[in-house]
């Protein structure tokens, strides 16, 4: 089975957790089912599932080694994520606030090696949007799950777990705003480009490569 999951810091009713389930036949990528988790007992549930699995999740897994090496903070994963769920969120908060306070201006956020080829926010940032708290909230459940994250900590094989860029895939095929989280600013123009993007995936456009979605 393949699991992609949206991700937020604050699942609720009227924004969730949400979690496309499907599977592979042959080329294509089949979508079997579109599940809301409103809460967060509700994914993780979704994390405690038997396998197999394999799930790809919008939050940063991990923190820049930058930051975490001046911070003093622990350099092994499985450390790092329970130091700072122990911290919890208003001391998380002060110190990535602190440290950014240290660094040169234009340079406030250190980014991950892979951040900047994605194209995708520091996981430094608290708000617009607000990567580290999803960082804070999503990895210490994986842990917790026991999932599998590969070169990262050696949990049940049978439950994969993936950081995922979809914003990556969709600049390859658009370079229009397609989402905003305001429902002002839900347009038809936004609409429209998300409709290009499926239709790209649909039809397995050179751009987006990988196995083609099924219709």
């Amino acid at each position: 089975m393949l699991l992609g999951i949206d991700f937020t810091s604050t699942p609720r009713r009227a924004k969730p957790i949400t979690v496309a389930h499907g599977r592979l036949d042959g080329a294509r990528v089949v979508l079997d089912d579109i599940e809301r988790c409103p809460d967060w007992a509700g994914f993780e549930a979704v994390l405690g599932r038997p396998g197999p699995w394999l799930g790809a999740f919008d939050f940063p897994f991990g923190l820049p080694r930058e930051a975490v090496v001046d911070l003093g903070w622990p350099q092994t994963w499985q450390e790092l994520v329970r130091h700072c769920a122990v911290m919890g969120k208003p001391a998380f908060r002060a110190a990535l606030d602190a440290y950014r306070e240290t660094r040169p201006a234009g340079r406030r956020y250190a980014h991950r090696s892979t951040d900047l080829p994605a194209r995708s926010h520091s996981p430094l940032k608290l708000v617009n949007p607000p990567v580290g708290l999803m960082f804070l909230e999503g990895a210490p459940r994986l842990l917790a799950a026991g999932v599998h994250v590969p070169g990262m900590h050696a949990g049940d094989a049978t439950r994969v777990a993936i950081e995922a860029y979809p914003g990556l895939l969709a600049r390859r095929i658009t370079s229009a705003s397609y989402k905003s989280d305001e429902r002002r600013k839900q347009t038809p123009e936004r609409r429209a480009a998300r409709a290009a993007i499926v239709d790209a995936l649909v039809r397995g456009a050179p751009s987006s490569g990988g196995p083609q979605p099924a219709p």
